[in-house]
């Protein structure tokens, strides 16, 4: 059928970028996300809902902790594994990567930075067999301005009183556990905001209404409705007032794994371009030997492996304890542009094909708009880059 078009196996990344365990681990995410995932990205897209028994299936591989500790059952693997991960699947389903994504570099990561010993206990466990996270920031009046929270929490007795609402929050239709920041003091501006695990269940708490999107359809977004959650003392994630640093040092690195994201799904992009332009023929011949369609080919090519280049570096950076804040901006900018850009030149080399859902890239086109937007902006990459090179 037209909608299962699929690419050659790709060529092995050179090794002198991968080490054999990391090189092993991307082939085992590669061979998953073909097999499993490939089958039901189109009706999951259709659906709007990402299937459970893949995402149990992403747990049983340890998909979903896999920087938790050996100790609480995770994989112990490294930051720079999250972020192949995340790539090999946006390949396939940018959708299911977002899922991968927030869940190990966001929220496991918050908590391997600022959770206690027992805290990570408590939490690190269930994260490991079923409990999806989320991480949820963004407000109706705080997208680009991620402090202006009106999420406000007053403190009672055992804990604190959380009352607000959240937007745009990704896995919270799958989650159980959520990042909530929230303002204890509003006259002390950010230096207020306070990050709380909420857990589902909760008195008061609710998630709201999924948004109908243009893009990444499988991966939830809803809102979040706090009226006077309780959450006690004991879940408060770092300090009280310590919320900001929290939120900016998570989504610093969270930006590298969008740019892990975008480059896969680039790539992916450009595995159907390249296996289309072999096969499609015309005037007696395949386009992939028409000069205008290699020109394209190869620009696409290149763009992506600069892109991934950007980004491994900014892992590489981060997990040797030095200075990624610029590489990370540049990796999330250039990488976003190029996914845009890469998977609206794949739709032209399908030509009218493209444009139809029986193929794939119309979906990968739709897909990679998201990624200029989400955890943090284009522009403001542009302001982070610029601040740090004018320094």
């Amino acid at each position: 059928m037209p909608s299962h078009t699929s690419a050659e196996e790709p060529r092995a990344r050179p090794l002198t970028l991968l080490s054999e365990e990391e090189r092993m681990f991307q082939e085992t995410v590669r061979r998953f996300a073909r097999e499993q995932i490939q089958p039901h990205v189109r009706a999951m897209d259709e659906e709007a809902k990402f299937r459970p028994a893949l995402l149990g299936q992403m747990f049983e591989l340890g998909l979903m902790s896999i920087e938790i500790p050996e100790q609480f059952g995770g994989q112990g693997g490294t930051f720079f594994q999250s972020v192949l991960a995340i790539e090999e699947i946006a390949r396939i389903d940018p959708s299911a990567a977002v899922i991968a994504d927030v869940q190990n570099t966001l929220v496991i990561n918050a908590l391997l930075r600022w959770g206690s010993h027992e805290q990570q206990a408590r939490w690190f466990p269930p994260m490991t067999r079923d409990a999806v996270g989320s991480y949820a920031l963004s407000e109706a009046g705080s997208g680009s301005d991620a402090f202006a929270l009106a999420t406000h929490a007053e403190p009672v007795e055992g804990g604190w009183r959380l009352t607000g609402r959240k937007l745009w929050i990704t896995n919270a239709a799958e989650a159980t556990l959520f990042l909530v920041f929230a303002n204890v003091d509003p006259s002390q501006g950010y230096k207020g905001i306070t990050c709380f695990v909420v857990e589902r269940g909760m008195a008061g708490f609710t998630v709201g209404r999924k948004e109908d999107k243009l893009g990444i359809r499988a991966s939830s977004t809803c809102e979040l409705i706090l009226d006077g959650v309780h959450a006690p003392a004991a879940n408060v994630l770092g300090e009280v007032g310590k919320g900001y640093k929290i939120a900016i040092e998570t989504l610093n690195e969270g930006r590298i794994a969008i740019g892990g994201q975008m480059v896969g799904l680039a790539q992916g992009a450009l595995d159907h371009a390249l296996a289309y332009a072999r096969d499609r023929k015309q005037f007696g011949k395949p386009i992939a030997e028409f000069q205008g369609v290699q020109f394209d080919l190869a620009e696409m090519a290149t763009q992506i492996e600069a892109a991934r280049l950007l980004t491994y570096n900014a892992a590489r950076l981060r997990e040797a304890g030095l200075p990624f804040l610029t590489e990370a901006a540049m990796a999330k900018y250039y990488a976003s542009q190029i996914a845009e850009t890469v998977a609206s030149q794949a739709v032209e080399i399908f030509g009218g094909v493209g444009f139809t859902k029986d193929y794939p890239v119309e979906k990968l086109y739709r897909d990679a708009k998201i990624g200029r937007i989400y955890e943090g902006t284009s522009n403001m990459q542009r302001l982070t880059i610029a601040k740090q090179i004018l320094r």
